[in-house]
């Protein structure tokens, strides 16, 4: 079974009793397009309810075919031209992928994301409610919505916060990207295999007779090594800094700091939205208290906020992107310039609901 959908951008197949899904929008490194979203969805539905599909794996497409790339995020020129033509389909986009995520972070039988290649943003919505998370010597994982005048969304004020000590903030705030054994240090991936193999499983999905679900995921973990490597910064340092009360004390301490560490820390959230760090710094902390639902919910409002606070092109957020996607000149106008001009009556609105309880976007999920 084939599922045609959106240009044939998600494919859908059974393989024995294995639901399997390939993004293959190579072209856009997968990102996520709103038709997309809402294929990938009715597919899990469908498959949720089918007694013979035991479980899903889910992969991505490269231009040189399948694996080398999972998903790159959301169409972010979408977002751009959108934000610009007041499209409405911006709100159904945010509303429909973080319903998704949740989905995902509660299905009821075996997901399986095979995270070879490029993962961020989106892609680690899609990818970190998954029971059995694989990487390989390809992955590059991140969340690096700061740099595009956005924050971590898509889950990640949860997923990040649960991370140990303070290395929530320090991967909110700057983006750093991580590779998969980093990322299974830091609690982001289950398993490691060689790219090379992952052709071989894939095909064994077919091939394999499994009993339920949990002998699927058991088959593919037996694939896996889940021995880890030291993480590449100091960890007592971004305990140390990360874990001061706000931005500016943030960066005074780094640039008090003599280290290479610090000195490239520092370097890169003088290239991040000044407004945005603050924005993120109070929503991972706050995601700290919430469950998984709550957190998609705030997030919900911030997005509305990152693009209607400001409209159109005097969006922090469309701003960021066509700096980086649209003119691509890689200068981008933040406002304000400078984190010591932001204040918390810039911040603030970010977490004010735009709804009441009862009319939320969200407020089904949980």
């Amino acid at each position: 079974m084939t599922t045609p959908s959106s240009e044939n951008h998600v494919v859908a197949e059974l393989r024995g009793r294995v639901g399997c899904i390939t993004l293959n929008r190579p072209q856009a490194l997968n990102a996520l397009s709103l038709g997309m979203i809402r294929s990938i969805t009715q597919v899990l539905l469908d498959w949720r309810d089918d007694h013979h599909v035991l479980a899903v794996v889910v992969r991505g497409m490269s231009k040189a075919g399948p694996f080398g790339a999972f998903c790159a995020g959301g169409d972010i020129r979408f977002f751009h031209q959108a934000a610009l033509n007041g499209n409405p389909e911006l709100e159904d986009f945010f509303t429909e992928e973080y319903a998704l995520n949740h989905l995902i972070h509660t299905y009821a039988k075996p997901y399986i994301a095979l995270m070879d290649g490029i993962v961020m943003g989106g892609g680690m919505g899609i990818s970190q409610g998954a029971s059995l998370r694989i990487v390989t010597e390809r992955s590059k994982m991140a969340m690096p919505e700061t740099g595009i005048g956005l924050f971590p969304d898509v889950g990640g004020g949860y997923f990040l916060s649960r991370c140990a000590g303070r290395l929530g903030e320090y991967l909110a705030l700057t983006g750093l990207v991580l590779d998969g054994r980093a990322a299974m240090a830091v609690g982001f991936a289950d398993g490691f295999i060689d790219s090379g193999r992952l052709a071989g499983l894939w095909n064994s999905l077919a091939q394999t007779p499994f009993e339920n679900g949990a002998s699927v995921e058991r088959w593919c973990a037996s694939h896996l090594s889940t021995s880890t490597l030291p993480v590449p910064w100091p960890v007592l340092e971004v305990n140390r800094v990360f874990g001061l009360n706000n931005v500016p004390q943030i960066m005074e301490a780094l640039a008090a700091t003599d280290s290479e560490w610090a000195h490239a820390t520092l370097a890169n959230l003088h290239k991040r939205s000044p407004l945005m760090l603050h924005v993120v710094l109070e929503q991972i902390r706050r995601a700290r208290g919430m469950g998984l639902a709550e957190d998609l919910r705030m997030e919900r409002n911030m997005v509305r906020r990152c693009f209607q606070l400001r409209p159109g092109s005097a969006s922090e957020t469309v701003e960021g992107i066509r700096a980086l996607a649209v003119d691509k000149d890689h200068q981008p106008r933040w406002n304000p310039a400078r984190v010591e001009d932001v204040t918390p009556d810039l911040v603030a609105p970010f977490f004010e609901s735009p709804w009441p309880a009862h009319a939320h976007p969200l407020r089904a999920i949980g």
